[in-house]
């Protein structure tokens, strides 16, 4: 069995590969069984053990395990950690043991430029990032590969950890740290958030017409990105029905506050890619997309990862 390194998974998941790859598995799909979640209390805090099967009907097989540590943040380490073992079909033997940490967060960030190609705005010029860690930088990179951005604008709670993030990329964007997260939310077009916060960050009223909202960080009903307005206020899309129904909290809290109800979601990526609904209406649509992640997003990155590392090989 191969072990594939994160150096590895970041030079086989190319943006513009990543995302077609990731369109193309929506479209004709795999089974995806919901996943398993595990809660675990440890001696600094909460923490979340996911398990995440996915298989190919005449294809791959694959699973992740992954933890969750959102206090490893104050280490100054990576809150998600894990593996990814994808094994043949044929007969069930494993093929290859994956960084999961990377595949992850690419994976993420791909999910979120799809939906966003299909629901912002064409001309989307300023992009601003809530969070700022490892999944912020990917999403950064990944909806920057669609959209041609004039200005970055970066809010964290970790100000050294965004001033970080802002010297890695300023050579590339025109990036800035901000302090007020209304006054940036009211002029961003795309807004893009990757916390574990457990109360509102966004508020619907902050949000301007065609401003797109990508909510990514909140994978827990007791956990939040936004309020129940800007719901009320916007066109809602998820990545998959089943994860929003049990673990987006974005959507459980606004349903729970009377704010919204589930018959409000008006497609998936699945309907999305195949055609069988429409993304945004018109320019001064308010968008949301709302991901809590699917098994079927880490099976594509893993099949994409362990064709392109086999591809090297034979060169």
């Amino acid at each position: 069995m191969k072990m594939i390194s994160a150096e590895q998974v970041a030079s086989a998941l190319t943006w513009p590969t990543m995302i077609e790859r990731l369109r193309r598995t929506f479209i004709e799909g795999v089974t995806s069984p919901k996943r398993h979640h595990h809660e675990m209390m440890r001696p600094d805090g909460e923490a979340t053990m996911l398990i995440m099967p996915a298989w190919e009907n005449h294809g791959y097989i694959g699973v992740k395990v992954i933890n969750v540590f959102p206090q490893n943040t104050a280490h100054n380490l990576p809150a998600i950690s894990g593996v990814y073992l994808l094994s043949e079909g044929q007969h069930g033997s494993p093929l290859a043991c994956i960084d999961g940490n990377e595949l992850t967060r690419r994976r993420t960030a791909a999910a979120s430029a799809l939906a966003a190609k299909m629901l912002a705005r064409k001309n989307a010029k300023t992009l601003l990032l809530v969070g700022s860690g490892k999944v912020a930088s990917m999403l950064l990179e990944a909806h920057s590969s669609i959209f041609d951005f004039e200005q970055v604008l970066v809010w964290g709670y970790n100000k050294d950890e965004a001033k970080q993030l802002i010297e890695r990329y300023e050579n590339k964007f025109n990036i800035r740290l901000v302090d007020e997260l209304e006054e940036a939310s009211k002029h961003a077009d795309i807004i893009s958030c990757a916390t574990f916060s457990s109360t509102a960050l966004i508020k619907g009223e902050w949000l301007k017409p065609g401003t797109h909202l990508d909510l990514v960080g909140s994978f827990r009903s007791d956990m939040r990105e936004s309020d129940g307005n800007a719901m009320a206020r916007a066109s809602i899309f998820v990545d998959t029905y089943e994860g929003a129904k049990n673990e987006a909290g974005d959507i459980i809290n606004a349903i729970n506050e009377n704010f919204i109800s589930f018959s409000d979601i008006k497609a998936d990526l699945f309907e999305l890619t195949r055609g069988e609904k429409i993304g945004r209406a018109n320019d001064a649509e308010i968008t949301v997309f709302k991901s809590v992640g699917t098994s079927l997003e880490d099976l594509a990155a893993a099949i994409e990862v362990w064709e392109q590392v086999s591809l090297k090989e034979l060169d």
